[in-house]
């Protein structure tokens, strides 16, 4: 699952940087990202810290939702590094429309 959102993530950074007319350099520059560190994301090597999103939409002008279209994350599926993720209001939401009790 990392490796999914990590690919979809840098092949939306990488479209949104071209788009903009920047090169991996230009852009780290123009947000203080080492330029190594946009290559890594672009490739799909690492998921970017929330603070990284912010800025690379902010120096792209672009909405978040731009850098993260295509990304799902599904409750209660394994994810690299040994834990999951229990959503309880989609098994309330899911419940409460059956008619039953979560």
């Amino acid at each position: 699952m990392r490796g999914q959102l990590a690919e979809q993530f840098g092949a939306n950074l990488q479209r949104s940087r071209r788009r903009a007319g920047l090169s991996q350099v230009g852009l780290g520059e123009l947000v203080r990202v080492h330029r190594s560190e946009i290559g890594h994301l672009e490739r799909g090597e690492r998921l970017p810290r929330l603070d990284t999103i912010l800025k690379l939409a902010a120096g792209l002008d672009t909405p978040v939702s731009v850098l993260l279209a295509g990304l799902h994350w599904l409750p209660g599926h394994y994810v690299e590094g040994g834990f999951s993720v229990e959503d309880t209001w989609h098994t309330m939401a899911r419940a409460a429309s059956s008619g039953e009790r979560a």
